[in-house]
């Protein structure tokens, strides 16, 4: 098979796909094309030049007040075709919900996609004060947020190695607690207790819990999770919400099993 850095027009796919990500990112705000340049590591010129391209096609769209980038309609005609194949989130719903009602905490589920997770849902608990690091179409790397820990932490050996191999960059983008000693502690322990904990190491302040959600194959393609303030995050309430994680967890992968064939 011919290596993909030999097909011709490789390099400008990917980096159209990397616009593509950080328009979709920005939300319904928008990202201005210095915002997007900088984040895609390009040129203003390329990344004007691969926006426009896009624009053509209607996959962005730019504001002509605010000349701001946002994701065109052809995306959203895409993503309900492929909504058939690869969203739970209406099998979710009721289960983040519930989580949500039950801890009074903000929960999330969250979908693996590639070396990411991407937020696909967020509902709100009833204790007024939250936090707001995560939202719908927010991306972390794996291992970063509690959701990708979860995730990271329950594929195979081999694929977590590879992982850490191909991302050197994550201690200098997120701090020393990612480099691959204290990353890797904290993935034995969410093996071991079964949820992962993040504490505060995205925010100061703002801590999370994450438990993967598996597939029929038994592999980890979705978490949910819980953010909220630290303080509502003692060792005693922290393993209530454990336990009342793992079970909404253990939940959806059973209605994902018994409903996606």
């Amino acid at each position: 098979m011919e290596p993909a850095s030999s097909v011709p027009g490789t390099q400008a796919i990917a980096r159209a796909a990397r616009l593509l990500r950080l328009v979709t990112a920005a939300g319904s705000d928008g990202a201005s094309l210095q915002e997007l340049a900088v984040a895609a590591a390009l040129s203003r010129s390329t990344a004007h030049r691969l926006l426009s391209a896009l624009k053509s096609e209607g996959l962005v769209d730019r504001d002509g007040a605010s000349t701001r980038w946002m994701p065109g309609p052809e995306l959203f005609l895409m993503g309900s075709v492929a909504a058939a194949r690869y969203d739970v989130t209406t099998l979710a719903r009721d289960v983040v919900r519930s989580l949500a009602v039950k801890t009074e905490e903000s929960a999330f589920l969250s979908v693996r996609r590639a070396d990411e997770t991407v937020c696909l849902l967020r509902e709100e608990g009833s204790f007024p004060i939250r936090s707001f690091v995560l939202s719908e179409g927010v991306r972390f790397p794996l291992g970063v947020a509690s959701a990708g820990l979860a995730i990271l932490a329950f594929l195979p050996d081999h694929d977590v190695d590879a992982y850490l191999d191909r991302h050197p960059e994550l201690e200098g983008a997120w701090g020393r607690a990612h480099g691959q000693s204290p990353l890797r502690a904290r993935l034995a322990e969410t093996k071991e207790r079964g949820y992962a904990v993040n504490p505060g190491l995205i925010v100061e302040g703002s801590w999370g819990l994450g438990a993967a959600v598996f597939d029929r194959a038994g592999r980890p393609e979705w978490a949910l999770s819980l953010t909220g303030v630290e303080f509502r995050f003692g060792p005693e309430r922290m393993a209530e919400l454990g336990r009342a994680l793992l079970a909404h967890a253990h939940q959806l992968s059973a209605r994902i099993a018994s409903t996606r064939r």
